[in-house]
C-alpha cells in the first residue's frame, strides 16, 4: 500500500526551508501522512540523504509510532523516547542519527552542493525490538521484511 506523505513547510521535490537546516534553527519540519493499512502495528520514519559521500547519511529515525498518529508537528524534541505531554500517550522512540544524536538533524550539505533528502514512512506489521538510540543498521535490520505500506517525500537543500 502506498502512503502519501507531505509537509506544509515545503512541496514534494521542493526546497526545504532554511529553518529546518543547520543554517537555521534546525528543527524538524511538520509532516503528515495518509491512512496506513488496517493491519499496521507501528509506524516508522526514516530521513536520509543519498547524496552524501559514502553511505546515505541518516538525519532522523523515529520508530514504534502508534498507527493512529498521522502527523508530526514541527520541532519534535531531540530525545530518545517521545511522549506528547506527560499525561498523554507514548509517541515512539528515536534512533541515533549520523550526527551521533537522537532525533532530527537538519540538512547541512557542503556549500554549493544541492542534496536530496528523503522522508520515508513505513507501516509495519510489528513493534521493532530495538532500543531508543538504535543505530541505522539496527533500524534497517528490524524493519526488513516487515513493511506493509510505505511512502516518501523528497525535498532538496543547497547552501
Amino acid at each position: 500500500m502506498t502512503i502519501v506523505i507531505k509537509s506544509n513547510a515545503f512541496p514534494a521535490n521542493g526546497k526545504i526551508p532554511e529553518k529546518y537546516t543547520c543554517d537555521g534553527v534546525g528543527i524538524s519540519p511538520p509532516l503528515e501522512w495518509s491512512e496506513v493499512p488496517g493491519s499496521t502495528i507501528t509506524v516508522a520514519l526514516l530521513m536520509e540523504n543519498p547524496d552524501a559521500p559514502g553511505q546515505p547519511f541518516v538525519h532522523w529515525m523515529l520508530f514504534n509510532v502508534p498507527p493512529h498518529i498521522r502527523e508530526l508537528p514541527e520541532g519534535i524534541p531531540k530525545i530518545p523516547t517521545l511522549t506528547t505531554y506527560p499525561w498523554l500517550a507514548y509517541m515512539g522512540s528515536q534512533g541515533r542519527n549520523d550526527y551521533g544524536k537522537p532525533g532530527y538533524g537538519g540538512p547541512c550539505p557542503p556549500r554549493g552542493e544541492k542534496h536530496r533528502y528523503y522522508f520515508r514512512v513505513y507501516a509495519l506489521d510489528r513493534v521493532l525490538d530495538i532500543p531508543p538510540m538504535a543505530s541505522k543498521d539496527e533500524f534497517r535490520q528490524a524493519v526488513e521484511g516487515h513493511v506493509i505500506g510505505e511512502g516518501e517525500l523528497m525535498g532538496v537543500y543547497k547552501r
